[in-house]
């Protein structure tokens, strides 16, 4: 080996032995219901409460099936409602769920008139099925939402059409309310496709408690029922004042449902936002 060859080798050891060795890309922490909060570290949503989780897989739909019995239901009896979810590639029922704001499932009943709100919870009894007792106070079309979340996977929400029969009928649950709410928007005349922040002032100002592991609920509807949305607060720590920061996605009129927790009773609020287009 020359002398040349022998110093060519010496400098490409060196060079070798200086070269970094590629580092692992840091983990990021995301939330599986707010997937723009993220972290470096493991920790809690500071918006949802949920955990965490290293890295989210690729969300697909779930299917939802709905079957009631008595088939149909009718306006004023009692019925009973069975979820079950599918894999969509597999077609198998779901077992394994993770849990969402305290409960695996949660179930919000609108009716097409929107005088007739609920929030309730399914339980799952035996096997992959949700089971749910109702009794819907009118006749006519019902959309329900369901929240939920297959192991392994994203956080699903998903929008069914229920008819109810004619039947003796009954009264529409009552929205249970022991504080003042005002609502203002930013901006005044929300625009659609532009995001809107909703900020709920309550009264009295005190005693508020998170409910479902979070300082509010809000559900958004558009008159038609057709678009849904289910999100918590931007900004809450237990005050008397929070923020929602909502898309609205077509023009017209919308109504929000509010619900928080004060001195251990759950207030549910509606209030109708006019938006506009562009």
């Amino acid at each position: 080996m020359t002398r040349r060859d022998l110093l060519a080798a010496i400098g490409a050891s060196a060079a070798a032995q200086e070269t970094p060795e590629p580092q692992d890309k840091p983990v990021q922490f995301v939330c599986p219901m707010d997937p723009e909060v993220r972290s470096s570290t493991p920790a809690k949503c500071p918006r949802c409460g949920m955990k965490l989780v290293a890295g989210l897989p690729d969300p697909i739909e779930f299917r939802l099936d709905l079957k009631t019995d008595p088939k149909p239901l009718r306006a004023g009896v009692p019925g009973e409602l069975t979820f079950r979810i599918d894999h969509p590639k597999t077609g198998k029922a779901v077992r394994d769920f993770e849990v969402v704001h305290e409960k695996l499932f949660h179930l919000f009943i609108l009716s097409q008139d929107l005088t007739v709100f609920a929030h309730e919870h399914p339980v799952k009894r035996f096997g992959p099925e949700f089971d749910f007792r109702w009794t819907f106070p009118r006749p006519g079309m019902y959309r329900l939402m369901a929240d939920y979340y297959p192991k392994d996977a994203t956080p699903q929400i998903t929008v069914k059409t229920l008819f109810v029969a004619e039947g003796p009928g009954s009264p529409a649950p009552e929205l249970p309310s022991n504080t003042k709410v005002s609502l203002e928007t930013e901006p005044a005349s929300p625009v659609a496709g532009m995001r809107t922040r909703l900020y709920f002032t309550l009264s009295p100002s005190d005693d508020f408690r998170q409910w479902l592991g979070a300082w509010g609920h809000l559900l958004v509807a558009s008159r038609d029922t057709v678009d849904l949305i289910h999100t918590h607060p931007f900004i809450a720590t237990g005050s008397n004042r929070m923020q929602f920061n909502v898309i609205f996605p077509r023009p017209g009129l919308h109504s929000v449902w509010v619900q928080f927790d004060r001195g251990g009773l759950v207030n549910f609020h509606r209030f109708d936002v006019p938006v506009s287009s562009l």
